[in-house]
Parts: C-alpha cells; structure tokens; sequence
C-alpha cells in the first residue's frame, strides 16, 4: 500500500483512538481472565451480565458517536465555541440518561438475566454482578460523551492518557477484591465501578477545561440536549441492531449448555479486542469526515475513506494471521476449564478468517456516521439482523458453538459489508450531512 500525505493525519487520530478505546475490552478481558479461574459457572455468569451491560451502553453509544461528527463538523465550520457547547450538552444528556439507567439496572437486573434460562447457580451469580455494576453506568455514559467532545476537536491523546490511568487502577482493584478480600465475581464488579467514576472524574477536568478556554457555557441548555437526544436517534436505532444480533448470538449459544456459553464469553472477549482496534480507524474516520464536509471539501472525504478501507483490511489481515496463531494458547489464558479450552481453538480459527472482512465493517461504519448517514445506518441494520437471525436459527440445530460462530462471524458480518459498501459506492452520502446532522 502507498503512503499518501493523508496516511499522517489518519494515524494521528487512530493511533491514540487505538490505545484508548483496546483499554475498553481489556477491562473485559482483565475481568474474564480472573473471573474465569474461579471455575466455568462464574465465567459462565460473567458472560450473561457483560452482554446485559454492553447492550444496555452500546444502545447508547450515539453519545459518543452523535457528538464526534457533530463536533468536528462546527470545527471544520469554524466556530469552536458551538462545537463545545454541543460536546456539554451531550454530556449532560449522558448524564441524565446514565441516572434513569441506574435505577432500570438495579430494578431489572434479576429478570434480565432470568431471560437466559441458564442454570440457577449461574443466573444468581450474574445477576449479583448487574446490580453491582449498575452504580457505574452514569459514569460510563458521561465518559462516553466527553470523548466524543475530545475526539471531535481531534484530540485523541487526552483520552488515551485518562482511561490508561483508569485500566490500571481497574486491574488492581478487582485483583484485590476477587482474591485478596474474597469477594469472587462480586469483587470484580465493585472494582470495575469505582475505576469508571475515577474515569469520569478525569474527563469532567477536560471538558470544564475545554469550555472555559473558548467560553462556552458549562450548565445544561435546554434546546441543546434535545438537539443532541433527536440527532442520535437513528444511531441509537442502528446501534439496537447490532445489540439484537449479539444478543441472539448469546442466546444461542446458552442453549448449548454451560460450556458452550463459557466458550463463546471467550470468543467475544477477544472479538471485542479486535474490534475496538479496528474501530480506532473508524472514529478517526468519524472526526475526519465530518470536519471536511463541515469544510465542504468532499473530494478529501472521498480520499480519507479510500485510505481509511486500505488500512481496515490491511489491520484485519495481520490481526487475522495473530489470532490464528495464538489460537491454541489463548484458551488457557481464560480458563482451566478443558472442555472449553478444547472447543475455543476453531472458533478462533474461524474468527482469523474473518477479520478483514470486519475491519472493511468498521471502517465504512465510522464514515457513514461522520458523514451523518444515520438513518441508512439504522435501517441497513435492521435489514441485516432480519438476514441473520434464519441463519443463527439454522446453524443452532448443529449444537455447535463453532456453528454459532461461523453464523456471526462470516454470515452476519458479511451482511453488514455488502449493506455498507454499497452506500459507499455512490455520492450521495456526501451530500446530506449539515452541522446539526448526526
């Protein structure tokens, strides 16, 4: 691949994005891995609430990705000062939406994973990590969007250094509350809340920093948080397609009994490596596509995205070559469960195969939102899940966790690139976004 003068400007917000956002799934894997050496049930239990909890904040990451775009857009425009009262405002949204979500967890948790059917034991122990973790979700959400503030005015790094501060400080705790005090999968929980307020913390510091340096004002406009609510509602849409999908594929696999849902908690923890790795090209796609159609310079936009697919590949097919190799390894890194080392090795073949084709996903994800693409992306996804769930319903007669991953990982994901590659391929989308777009 030749470098193009663009290639500095991409990496420059991808690499910092990259390290920021792979601290987001390390938490997961830091949390599987200690989780996973108390025995298959805990690991089993971590697998249904982290899929409660990431569908409950990935339904509302529009806080992040309606903000980078709208952000960057005004930037591009010229006028800082609107560009941060949108990311405050935001903010503030996140962290009403984070209060009232607070109250849903704790109330719902129990019947959220009732919804499982998984064996008692399992049921109980993932329902006391929900309403554990429930107290961090105002944090994760504001967090969510003071990053699409900062990502928006192109500045990956602060983000970088703050969740580092906070992974670190994540790993120690639940180290200390599993094993030192005893408090098995409870312990986890609890450390992972207290490092997601410290997190929020630092963020806070930013954004009254950024708000102060260009006078922007730091209370709640009325008008503000109801634009930033109405510009993520097709976003949310489309993110609630994604969730659907997972949680199908979650579904499926807790039909095939404990060890196949210990199995798979594995695989998507290691998918959601990759993918967050992938994803840093995305956003910075996001912040880029939206600053030149805030500029009106589509012709760059065109050249961003035709890099931005090259470098999407290209990192999908190193990582592929990784997980492929590291596939007979990785299972005792988890767990000592042999049963699920020994079924966890062609998942992970099947998943190498896959990540180039994930990494073109991302990638065009990402500039379809900076481009303000939500309702095709809302309505693509929908059109998608409708595609998948024959086809998990299908592979699930072969009570194989392999099938089950093949469904995901080749099917599902296929789907989605044929969906996004053919919006790509005309110029209408370079045409709908405005400022107040998301």
């Amino acid at each position: 691949m030749r470098v193009h003068p663009l290639d500095r400007e991409i990496l420059g917000l991808a690499v910092p994005t990259l390290a920021a956002l792979v601290a987001e799934p390390l938490f997961l894997l830091v949390d599987t891995a200690l989780v996973g050496h108390l025995g298959s049930v805990p690991l089993a239990a971590l697998g249904i609430a982290s899929v409660v909890l990431q569908t409950a904040v990935g339904l509302l990451v529009f806080l992040a990705y309606a903000t980078t775009p709208a952000v960057a857009r005004l930037l591009g425009g010229g006028d800082r000062r609107a560009a941060v009262r949108a990311g405050v405002d935001g903010a503030w949204l996140a962290l009403a939406v984070g209060a009232a979500l607070l109250v849903l967890g704790i109330v719902f948790a129990p019947a959220a994973v009732a919804a499982f059917r998984v064996a008692p034991d399992v049921s109980a122990a993932a329902a006391s990590y929900l309403a554990i973790s429930a107290w961090g979700l105002p944090a994760m959400l504001f967090v969510l969007a003071a990053t699409g503030l900062l990502r928006g005015l192109q500045d990956t790094r602060t983000p970088l250094v703050v969740v580092g501060v906070g992974f670190a400080a994540n790993a120690a705790l639940n180290a200390l509350f599993l094993y030192g005090f005893g408090w098995g999968i409870a312990g986890s929980a609890a450390g992972t809340v207290i490092s997601q307020w410290g997190i929020a913390a630092l963020f806070a510091v930013s954004v009254v920093r950024a708000a102060r340096a260009t006078g922007a004002r730091l209370r709640p406009g009325l008008a503000g948080v109801r634009l930033a609510a109405a510009s993520g509602g097709w976003l949310l849409l489309r993110t609630a397609s994604l969730r659907a999908a997972m949680l199908a594929t979650v579904f499926s696999a807790s039909l095939l009994g404990v060890t196949g849902l210990a199995t798979l908690q594995v695989a998507l923890a290691v998918f959601s490596l990759l993918a967050f790795v992938l994803d840093s090209l995305a956003i910075a796609g996001q912040a880029m596509v939206g600053h030149g159609l805030g500029a009106d310079r589509p012709d760059r936009v065109r050249l961003v995205t035709g890099r931005l697919v090259r470098f999407g590949v290209g990192a999908g097919l190193v990582i592929g070559v990784i997980v492929a190799a590291l596939s007979p390894l990785l299972g005792r890194v988890f767990t000592g469960d042999d049963d699920v080392i020994a079924a966890l090795p062609p998942v992970l073949l099947v998943m190498a195969v896959g990540v180039p084709l994930a990494g073109f996903v991302f990638v065009l994800d990402g500039v379809l939102i900076g481009a303000g693409e939500g309702r095709y992306l809302a309505l693509s996804g929908i059109l998608t899940v409708a595609v998948y769930l024959p086809l998990l319903y299908s592979v699930g007669q072969q009570h194989s966790v392999l099938a089950v991953w093949s469904a995901f990982g080749l099917g599902y994901i296929g789907a989605r690139a044929l969906a996004l590659g053919l919006r790509v391929r005309g110029t209408r989308w370079l045409g709908v976004a405005s400022p107040n777009r998301s």
